[in-house]
């Protein structure tokens, strides 16, 4: 433990950097400069010194500040979300924390087993559990931890899935998950079920011993690999999304009883509408705008989010309330929706069908001319939607291409719409949140559940308008909390740390791009870098690394604020059937405004919220994660029979290990191992983000466009492993654009291009026909979060 200066010893010294790390790294809980002046006796005038020292530490990138305190770079937070994987030789629980921004591999965690008796009302943790953990460095091995559980946050995988494998005596079962990847579970004879080798099957884990190969019993085949319903049942088993609702849970949502308009203002005649993707099932939020009466606002407009009144039907620690806190989002891959909500209430009671009376929470801003909102306020009331459009189809009526459903709405409440749009876009751009541009792909299947194609749905003026809407309607909820002194879940993102944008800078001088350094830091300063390469060809991996430079984006209890939006406090209001956080934020509003008794508990503490702010930012990542694996696994099956194909891509990452590359025009992800590049040694320069050759000096430099040959496709893990054909960078810098003549390592013996991987699966994929096409392959994770708009914000 760091030394401990008695402040009656003596006049305090102030701490050495490496006291202070070491102080950090060693204390539990919550670490801040209070905390580090109260350890070392700091006081009165001393602590302006004590802020000097931390600052430099900071700036050097040792120690990173998140909503916890400081923690040294590459350490673990008091608090983390982890996956129990695996027993020591012991006997003990070994977990990993479930996010790992860090170098190398994830911490192990070393997790304490609660004694008998104690808190017997809790399910004790196990293998394939995720749980909150309060975790302590190990002081006997460092980079090690030791920590407690929390919370379980879900119980037991026992239903495993993978690939049956039969035997003479019995089978084993290949689980799909990669970090799974050669731990086989015994399958005695008898307890296949009807599998058939090769199938794809869930198992229940019925044994498990310190020694050995757990035991397991077949439960479901699930069919041929080549099944897209496979694919989606993979990513929920292994992320353990909950996707079947219990009994309870459906029968309340059946005797749920339509919401009247007793206690609520009576807007069945304001012309709102909803504006969605046109297969959108669920409608939460509509709008509508009119000029402003009022003299003192020339110029300016009223402008009405009504949103789905999901708190008039979800009681608190009810049986759905507590399923929903459970999932914490809908989930959406391309062939279903896991929802939060059951349908009864998701796509029926709450969802703002055309024409049909249904309850809502309604925000109504007075908005200038200059577009800057000057004020609001929130309303219960009884809405009819007046038309349910599609953003394509509202689109085309204002371009002046109205059909039979848009044209009877186009006076009433497009066109004033997208004037109070026009104003709001000033304010907008002034405000300057963060503009970056990054195309959305989305899988659309065929009838069979296969992929189709990948395509870029075009970003019409009309997604803008309702995105701007949002934003402003979670702002005046944040805005009405806080002013009330209401608990609350904002979303917060924070500023990029220090250690990213060292990074960042790094990059963009690679391809010539200054950044302005010291000032604040806006999105201001990035958006300038953005505008410099927009016509260039770095712009599409500019915009990509400045994304990875961001922090992400979470819920909390405290505001720090969002970033990327350039707000100073923001919460999710728009979207209660698909987000938790929002229901949070209603009940908060029904009880701050006094809109009726069925808002946030009264006895709702901040502390109560921060945990549920966990809870449901770890079930935003584990649903990003299942889509982008889903779609991963998808491409993967689809390009299974297009091995030996040539694409066009660029480097997206750099590693001593190889380089990743990115399918132009698709987005599909895959890996070049170092060992199959050339017919030199490749070292890595982490300062130039690139593997450069001992003998030539050739270089492979992040954002360059390569050619490169599909050389494997593992459907089962989502993997594509690519040969390179291109030939790199000069020693001069200057970039080679043939195609490598004498072939490289891969070609000429490493690897096979022509033949399958014996564990090669095909998920949905259709024989391509004549001259293979490089252009049906992955999505971005953003996918889905169009889908639910801002979600990802």
């Amino acid at each position: 433990m760091a030394r401990r200066i008695n402040p009656k010893a003596g006049t305090p010294v102030l701490p050495s950097r490496e006291q202070i790390l070491a102080f950090v790294a060693e204390t539990p809980g919550k670490v801040g400069k209070r905390e580090i002046a109260k350890a070392f006796g700091i006081s009165g005038a001393d602590k302006i010194g004590l802020k000097a020292i931390l600052k430099e530490i900071e700036a050097e990138g040792a120690l990173e500040r998140d909503r916890g305190g400081l923690r040294k770079v590459g350490s673990l937070p008091p608090v983390v979300l982890a996956d129990i994987v695996s027993r020591d030789r012991d006997g003990d629980l070994i977990a990993r924390p479930a996010q790992w921004d860090g170098e190398g591999e994830a911490p192990r965690i070393a997790v304490e087993t609660p004694r008998a008796g104690r808190k017997g009302n809790r399910p004790a943790p196990g293998i394939g559990d995720r749980a909150l953990v309060r975790v302590a460095p190990d002081p006997e091995a460092p980079g090690r931890y030791t920590g407690r559980v929390i919370k379980v946050i879900g119980k037991n995988r026992s239903e495993v899935i993978g690939v049956y494998r039969a035997g003479r005596d019995g089978g084993r079962l290949l689980p799909v998950e990669k970090k799974s990847q050669g731990k086989e579970i015994a399958i005695p004879p008898g307890e296949e079920g009807e599998a058939r080798d090769g199938d794809l099957v869930s198992v229940a884990v019925e044994r498990e011993t310190r020694f050995g190969l757990p035991r397991g019993r077949v439960t479901e085949r699930l069919g041929a690999l080549g099944s897209e319903k496979a694919v989606s049942l993979i990513a929920l088993h292994i992320h353990n999304i909950p996707h079947v609702f219990p009994a309870a849970v459906l029968a309340e949502a059946d005797a749920a009883k339509r919401a009247t308009k007793r206690g609520r203002e009576d807007w069945r005649e304001a012309p709102l509408v909803t504006i969605d993707p046109p297969d959108a099932k669920d409608h939460d939020d509509a709008v509508m705008a009119e000029a402003d009466p009022d003299p003192a606002n020339e110029g300016g407009f009223l402008v009405t989010v009504a949103i789905a009144d999901v708190a008039a039907y979800i009681r608190p620690d009810s049986a759905l309330d507590r399923e929903a806190l459970l999932r914490g989002n809908s989930v959406y891959f391309p062939d279903r929706v896991v929802p939060m909500l059951p349908e009864r209430i998701s796509n029926d009671l709450c969802s703002l069908r055309e024409g049909e009376d249904r309850p809502a929470l309604a925000v109504r801003m007075t908005i200038g001319a200059d577009g800057v909102k000057r004020s609001h306020s929130f309303h219960r009331i009884l809405m009819r939607s007046h038309a349910k459009l599609a953003y394509a189809q509202a689109q085309a009526a204002i371009d002046g291409r109205p059909d039979e459903k848009s044209g009877p709405v186009l006076e009433t409440a497009l066109r004033p719409l997208y004037a109070a749009y026009e104003a709001m876009k000033r304010a907008r751009d002034a405000r300057g949140p963060l503009a970056l541009d990054l195309p959305e792909r989305k899988v659309l299947l065929d009838a069979e559940g296969g992929v189709d194609r990948v395509i870029v749905p075009e970003r019409l003026e009309a997604h803008r308008l309702i995105e701007e809407f949002m934003i402003q309607a979670n702002v005046a909820a944040a805005e009405t909390l806080e002013k009330a002194g209401s608990p609350l879940i904002y979303r917060v993102h924070d500023e990029p740390a220090l250690e990213k944008m060292r990074a960042l800078g790094e990059v963009l001088a690679s391809v010539g791009v200054k950044m302005t350094k010291g000032g604040v830091l806006r999105p201001d300063l990035f958006n300038r870098v953005l505008a410099q390469v927009a016509e260039s060809e770095h712009a599409p991996f500019i915009n990509e690394v400045v994304l990875r430079s961001q922090a992400q984006a979470v819920y909390a209890a405290q505001n720090l604020g969002h970033f990327g939006l350039n707000l100073r406090r923001y919460a999710h209001f728009t979207s209660p059937i698909r987000r938790y956080a929002d229901l949070i934020v209603h009940r908060a509003l029904v009880r701050a405004c006094g809109l009726g008794k069925d808002g946030l508990p009264v006895d709702t503490t901040p502390g109560m919220l921060d945990a549920v702010s966990e809870q449901i930012s770890a079930a935003e990542r584990r649903a990003m994660a299942a889509e982008r694996e889903t779609i991963d696994r998808l491409i993967a099956g689809y390009l299974a029979d297009r091995v030996g194909a040539t694409f066009s891509g660029r480097i997206s990452g750099v590693t001593r290990s190889g380089l990743f590359v990115k399918l132009a025009e698709t987005g599909a992800d895959g890996f070049v191992p170092v060992s199959t590049i050339g017919h030199e040694y490749y070292r890595h320069d982490e300062a130039l983000h690139a593997l450069v050759g001992d003998r030539s000096g050739e270089t492979y430099r992040l954002g360059d466009t390569v050619e490169v040959r599909l050389v494997e496709a593992a459907a089962v893990a989502g993997a594509l492993r690519f040969e390179i054909l291109s030939e790199g960078r000069s020693r001069s810098g200057a970039k080679g654009g043939g195609i490598k003549r004498s072939g490289s390592k891969a070609s000429s013996g490493k690897a096979n291009p022509g033949k399958a991987n014996p564990g090669k699966a095909k998920f949905g994929a259709k024989a391509s026909k004549g001259k293979p096409r490089p252009g049906k392959a992955a999505a971005s994770e953003s996918d889905a979060a169009r889908r639910h708009r801002g979600s990802r914000r």
